[in-house]
């Protein structure tokens, strides 16, 4: 049985299984660590394909049921707890790796920004999300779907919506659509250079603070006028420029000219 306070829905569907497998490309030498294991829906499948899987599950029952049926895939480690407590860059060792995860709904942000953590150590991540994040995450600028959440993984990573799901893939159903999320990396983080990313995260973040208002008035929160006035100004921006209109370079320009 799901727990629903844990956000349970298990990939009961052989067949979306098998098509989403197939997307991954897993290699001999990958090592994944899998989010949310469950039963086991995508464990085996990942160990037979690749040279090391760390399952993490944070419901005991499943972690117990999950170490049974481990003892045949020798190159599984059921690691019972809570994911954004793990530290994937010691548990991997040296070596780099992807990540697979069928994520709780609504945790999603938060495995991401821990996930992202260890960009250095990570090649790719795949997620079984709510198609209305995954819509988040992909968007460009110009749109209202554009927020936050899709610069930060853009800054990251190369995101891309491979499938939709529907909610009878999975038991029970949840009564959304879901997607599975290609996160390539690196994003374009290699391209812009950032000196003190941990400011320019969340720099980015309180330009979307208030999102109906122009980033003029949200500037104004974080330095005098006549400051977010002449930054704007020579980044070439207009005065009622908004946040969801710009590029992450534009980010970058704006705070290179406000914080140096």
């Amino acid at each position: 049985m799901a727990r629903q306070r844990l956000g349970q829905h298990f990939l009961g569907s052989q067949s979306w299984r098998a098509r989403i497998h197939s997307t991954l490309n897993a290699r001999a030498d990958d090592v994944w660590i899998e989010i949310g294991a469950g039963h086991g829906e995508m464990t085996e499948a990942l160990a037979r394909a690749s040279r090391r899987v760390f399952a993490i599950e944070t419901d005991p029952r499943l972690a117990e049921d999950l170490r049974r049926r481990a003892g045949d895939w020798p190159n599984v480690e059921v690691i019972e707890g809570d994911v954004l407590t793990i530290d994937f860059a010691a548990l991997a060792g040296s070596t780099r790796f992807r990540v697979y995860g069928n994520l709780p709904y609504y945790i999603t942000s938060p495995i991401l920004h821990h996930l992202f953590e260890f960009a250095d150590h990570l090649d790719s991540i795949h997620i079984v999300i709510q198609l209305e994040v995954a819509a988040r995450i992909v968007a460009r600028p110009g749109g209202r779907t554009y927020a936050y959440l899709s610069a930060f993984c853009h800054y990251y990573s190369r995101p891309e919506i491979l499938l939709r799901i529907p909610p009878g893939a999975f038991r029970p159903p949840p009564k959304v659509t879901s997607a599975l999320v290609a996160m390539r990396l690196p994003g374009e983080r290699a391209e812009l250079g950032i000196a003190g990313e941990k400011q320019f995260l969340k720099f980015i973040q309180e330009c979307f603070e208030q999102k109906r208002k122009t980033l003029r008035n949200n500037l104004r929160v974080l330095v005098p006028a006549d400051r977010a006035d002449a930054a704007l100004s020579g980044c070439g921006l207009r005065a009622d420029a908004r946040a969801e209109q710009l590029t992450l370079r534009q980010f970058a320009n704006l705070f290179r000219a406000l914080y140096g």
